[in-house]
């Protein structure tokens, strides 16, 4: 039995192959979610779930999909509107992944998307944590000397050097590279 709260409204998940399973799912705008057979209330078991990448997700193994179904996802197609199809992507106002209430959840495109990541206490701390680990180049593959060389390589317009070989020569990814160019990392380094 679910004891409901306060303005609390609950909405069955209809996902492909639900009807296929024994029971039936429902999330509710608070962000909660339940397995029951016949009525939430009466006969619905709360769910925590697992958590995928800091996510709560349900990983139910339907007939020909075995996918993940995000809680977020669900509670925001069911309550949340969109303002337009390029709103793809749902983020959390607080940043805090498990709050899934509708009030911490918006749809947004992938630019608001970005740019909110970029506002994340944890993505704050993580640049803090860089800036302190570049100015004293201890723990790092790179010192500022190479960086700052690396980026003339990449912004001359006459490069004949590839990223590929620019990685191997400096021993890092070439993901890294793509990260000094648009300045997500190293970027305090000025040419």
């Amino acid at each position: 039995m679910i004891k409901k709260k306060p303005g609390e409204i609950w909405k069955p998940l209809q996902f492909p192959g639900w009807k296929q399973l024994r029971k039936k799912y429902a999330v509710s705008n608070h962000g909660r979610t339940v397995s029951y057979d016949k009525d939430v209330l009466e006969d619905g078991k709360l769910l925590n779930g697992s958590l995928t990448t800091g996510y709560r997700t349900l990983n139910l193994h339907r007939p020909g999909n075995k996918g993940t179904i995000y809680i977020h996802r669900e509670v925001a197609k069911l309550f949340c509107n969109k303002k337009s199809s390029k709103h793809k992507y749902v983020i959390h106002l607080n940043h805090k992944k498990l709050d899934n209430n509708i009030r911490n959840l918006q749809w947004a495109t992938l630019e608001e998307m970005a740019a909110h990541q970029q506002n994340s206490p944890e993505k704050i701390a993580y640049k803090k944590q860089q800036r302190i680990k570049a100015s004293t180049s201890k723990g790092l593959k790179l010192t500022p000397t190479q960086v700052k060389t690396i980026k003339k390589i990449i912004n001359d317009p006459k490069r004949i050097i590839t990223y590929k070989q620019l990685a191997h020569k400096y021993k890092v990814s070439e993901m890294t590279l793509y990260r000094i160019r648009s300045g997500e990392n190293w970027g305090l380094v000025n040419v």
